[in-house]
C-alpha cells in the first residue's frame, strides 16, 4: 500500500487522530502510514507539506479552525489535486448557523480546555510504551528515568506517576552488565535510582519464585548475591549523580511523592 494520510492541525492533533484511527479500523488488514503536522498557524507552512505529499499517493485531512486557513488549505490541496477532507468544517458551519454565534476560531482551544486531562493520557501512554526498558531511543523525552535491579517497583512507581501527568520511563539494572548509553545520557537531575536493603529484596525475590518455580535460585534471592547487586547499583547511581531513594519500607505513593517534590511537580 502507497497511501500516505497527512494531518494538517493548528493544535495537537488529537480530534484528527481519533476520527481516522475509527476509520481505518474498518478496513482490517490495512496499515496506512500517517503523517502528523502540528501547530500549523502559518500560509507558508502550508505550502511546505502539500509540496512534500506532491508526486505521492496522499490524503490530506485538516482540522483547522482558523477559516481563512481552512480556505487557504483548500484552495492549495485542488490546485495540487490533491484529495483532502475538513473534518471539523462542516460541523463548525452547523453550530454556527444553529447557535447563531460566529465560532472563536482559536488553534488549540480544546488542549486548553483539558490540559491536565490530556497530560495524564499521553503520560500513560509514554510509560507503558517505555517500561523495563524499552524504547531506548526515545528515552530522552521522558520528564523523570527511574532505574534500579529487579523487583524494586520500578513500574508501579512510573505509572503512578504517570497518573500525574508526569512521562516517566523504567530502565533496569542489571548486575555485571553495563547500563545502556541512552540512560547514561539523561541528565542526572532527571534519573531516580532505586534500593533497598538484602533481606527486604530477598523477600520479595524468594515469593516471586515460589509463584513461578519450585527450585531455588541462590543467585536471584540470596542474600551474599543480593549484597552484591545492591553494592554494585548504589555505586553507579554515586557514580553519575542519580537521586538515590532508599524504597525498603515505602509505598508506592511515598515514593512517588517523593520523586514529584524533587521535580518540582
Amino acid at each position: 500500500m502507497s497511501l500516505e494520510i497527512h494531518i494538517v492541525t493548528g493544535g495537537s492533533g488529537r480530534t484528527a487522530e481519533t476520527v481516522l484511527r475509527s476509520c481505518l479500523a474498518q478496513f482490517e488488514g490495512q496499515k496506512v502510514p500517517v503523517i502528523l503536522h502540528q501547530q500549523v498557524r502559518e500560509a507558508a507552512e502550508l505550502e511546505r507539506i502539500l509540496e512534500r505529499m506532491q508526486g505521492r499517493e496522499c490524503l490530506l485531512l485538516h482540522t483547522l479552525v482558523d477559516p481563512e486557513m481552512r480556505h487557504v488549505v483548500t484552495d492549495m490541496a485542488l490546485q495540487a489535486q490533491l484529495p483532502s477532507v475538513d473534518l471539523l468544517g462542516p460541523t463548525l458551519s452547523a453550530l454556527g448557523d444553529l447557535l447563531s454565534e460566529k465560532a472563536m476560531g482559536r488553534p488549540g482551544l480544546m488542549y486548553e480546555l483539558h490540559r491536565e486531562q490530556f497530560d495524564r493520557m499521553d503520560a500513560v501512554d509514554f510509560t507503558m510504551a517505555h517500561d523495563d526498558g524499552n524504547r531506548l531511543y526515545s528515552i530522552a523525552q521522558a520528564d523523570v528515568v527511574v532505574t534500579g535491579l529487579s523487583r524494586m517497583s520500578k513500574s508501579v512507581t512510573c505509572f503512578y506517576l504517570a497518573t500525574r501527568g508526569v512521562r516517566a520511563a523504567n530502565v533496569p539494572l542489571i548486575h555485571g552488565v553495563d547500563p545502556p548509553r541512552e540512560l547514561l545520557s539523561i541528565p542526572a537531575g532527571r534519573v531516580f535510582g532505586l534500593t533497598m536493603n538484602a533481606s527486604h529484596l530477598a523477600s520479595i525475590r524468594q515469593a516471586r519464585l515460589a509463584r513461578i518455580s519450585r527450585r531455588e535460585v541462590p543467585e536471584y534471592a540470596g542474600i551474599r548475591e543480593l549484597n552484591r547487586e545492591i553494592y554494585a547499583a548504589e555505586r553507579l547511581m554515586e557514580q553519575h549523580g542519580w537521586h538515590r531513594l532508599d524504597v525498603s519500607y515505602m509505598a508506592t505513593e511515598e515514593v512517588a511523592a517523593h520523586i514529584l517534590d524533587t521535580i518540582g511537580h
